[in-house]
């Protein structure tokens, strides 16, 4: 077993770790990496530089290559259902798509006539609905953003409909809403308070919300914490394992919210996407540098 490894349940974290993976270090040199997405047609990951202003692509064998610079302090990114890439922009304070002739879309970029934050982190669920956090860390200095007030007021979670451009606040009652996902069936969705970050003994743990009709959130309650550092983005297993960045590496909380494992890595952990020929290869983010180590599961499904 892997020295990175700490098994704390033996029986439900053993399976979800191979022996022999090792970590291995893809691309160093970073400021702060954040929003690694797999695209499962190209086998290729993309991820975020957001002090840089850039997007980089990994592909295997291929190296690392500048997909997009600059990227508008791009921060959380995903796919839609028909695979196209779903941008959070820090420095613009928008939500973006990326067409399939390289076009950007803008999605939302205000909300009732007032400017977005700063978007954040964003999934999408199997109804095309788009979720995403929309906390004020852009615009909190010019280092992830640009230095500004914010409109809105709150710092609230939206759900986007690409459909009909309803943009709703599904919940407006966090501090500081960060990396979000969604339970198997989609019956739960996990959002990350990192309140803590810039208010005295503000909240640092992962909520968990009814998803009610599949539009609303209902009954939040705390569903883990790490116990080092910041859960800051996270993704979800075939099993429901909640696979989350803290400040020694990726820890693994079962669906009942007990920690049964960790992953420790040399540095603080952003984020982390599940990728690879089947989707059981573990990308993820430092603070400099992308990771990756091969693990016992699979993610969730996606484009």
């Amino acid at each position: 077993m892997s020295p990175a490894v700490e098994i704390i349940d033996y029986q439900r974290f053993r399976p979800c770790v191979v022996g022999n993976a090792r970590i291995e270090v893809l691309h160093t040199g970073m400021l702060w990496a954040e929003g690694p997405v797999w695209f499962a047609d190209g086998q290729y990951l993309l991820w975020s530089d957001i002090p840089a202003d850039r997007i980089y692509r990994w592909c295997e064998g291929g190296g690392v290559s500048v997909f997009r610079s600059p990227s508008n302090n791009a921060n959380g990114n995903t796919r839609d259902r028909q695979g196209r890439l779903i941008t959070c922009e820090s420095g613009a304070r928008r939500l973006t798509r990326t067409e399939y002739d390289g076009t950007i879309t803008v999605l939302a970029d205000q909300y009732r006539g007032r400017r977005l934050n700063s978007p954040n982190d964003v999934v999408v669920k199997s109804d095309d609905t788009i979720w995403f956090t929309d906390p004020d860390y852009g615009i909190l200095s010019d280092y992830t953003g640009t230095k500004a007030e914010s409109e809105l007021g709150f710092r609230p979670v939206f759900r986007y409909d690409p459909k009909t451009g309803d943009l709703a606040i599904a919940t407006d009652r966090m501090v500081r809403p960060n990396g979000l996902a969604f339970s198997p069936d989609e019956s739960i969705l996990y959002v990350a308070d990192t309140g803590g970050s810039h208010q005295q003994g503000g909240p640092f743990h992962i909520l968990a919300f009814d998803v009610v009709e599949g539009r609303t959130l209902a009954n939040p309650r705390i569903f883990a914490k790490p116990d080092v550092g910041v859960s800051d983005g996270f993704r979800i297993d075939e099993d429901g394992n909640l696979w989350t960045s803290a400040g020694d590496g990726v820890h693994c909380f079962a669906p009942d919210g007990a920690l049964i494992g960790k992953i420790r890595f040399p540095e603080v952990i952003s984020n982390l996407t599940f990728g690879g020929v089947r989707r059981s290869r573990l990308f993820v983010t430092g603070a400099s540098t992308l990771y990756s180590i091969f693990v016992g599961r699979r993610g969730i499904q996606t484009p």
